[in-house]
């Protein structure tokens, strides 16, 4: 159940703009977002300087997002065995220095050792390669992960949810499109912030309900585990232009 609404902004299902130069072509297939409230201090401590929570309803955001990534680059075919693998990323929701809503990822679990190397030295967010599985039996979604590297076997997830009724557009609320309508992801570069947007069409979204879960890489970000239960979204997935990243200012 979503909680009351308190804060002034709106958050649409509509990406703002047009990203006019793409720097890759990506689908976000079969995904789960999972989140959980934590006090603003707890997780404001953990961002660089320049970003600060964007919170909701008193409260700070934190999610844990499963998915199967497809990537195309522009002037290139598909590429299965280089850019079609499982990721998950834990993020919050911020406003950088001129106010931009966007993402922060604490981690980004990925099973190509090539997407990992790529997005840690041009977008300066922090992938980690893992060892991962994404599997549909039926109305069951089953997603699994144990990080390769650093601290192999250490940090691991594993999360099985039931896929329900698709919302209506009607059905959504404004918490359901903070939670989940994001365009914009920051990263830091020597010290300074960087940020990339990201194009897609409103997210196709699904009542799901947690049947199995059992993680730490909500904890390996330096927050404590939560003791409520998760909001949960599914989604069939979108497909995405993402452009070239630059300073945020």
């Amino acid at each position: 159940m979503s909680p009351d609404r308190t804060d002034p902004e709106i958050h649409s299902p509509d990406c703002p703009f047009v990203v006019d130069r793409v720097a890759m072509l990506q689908r976000w297939d079969r995904l789960t977002f999972l989140h959980w409230k934590y006090p603003v201090g707890a997780v404001q401590q953990l961002l660089p300087p320049g970003l600060v929570v964007e919170s909701y309803n008193g409260w700070a955001w934190v999610g844990l997002v499963p998915f199967f990534m497809e990537v195309r680059l522009p002037r290139l075919g598909r590429v299965p065995w280089l850019f079609e693998f499982p990721e998950t990323n834990v993020r919050t929701y911020v406003r950088g220095p001129s106010g931009d809503p966007g993402v922060w990822f604490f981690s980004l679990e990925a099973a190509r050792l090539a997407a990992v190397v790529t997005a840690r030295t041009t977008y300066r967010v922090p992938y980690f390669w893992s060892q991962m599985k994404v599997a549909r039996e039926g109305q069951t979604m089953r997603y699994s992960a144990q990080r390769r590297w650093p601290n192999p076997g250490v940090v691991t997830s594993q999360v099985e949810v039931e896929i329900g009724d698709s919302y209506l557009p009607t059905d959504l609320t404004d918490f359901d499109h903070y939670l989940t309508a994001r365009w914009t992801l920051y990263g830091t570069w020597g010290g300074q912030l960087l940020m990339a947007r990201a194009q897609h069409s409103p997210w196709p979204l699904h009542r799901t309900r947690v049947l199995a879960l059992k993680d730490n890489l909500v904890e390996a970000a330096g927050l404590p585990p939560s003791t409520e239960p998760p909001i949960v979204h599914w989604s069939p997935g979108v497909d995405v232009k993402v452009g070239y990243p630059w300073f945020a200012t």
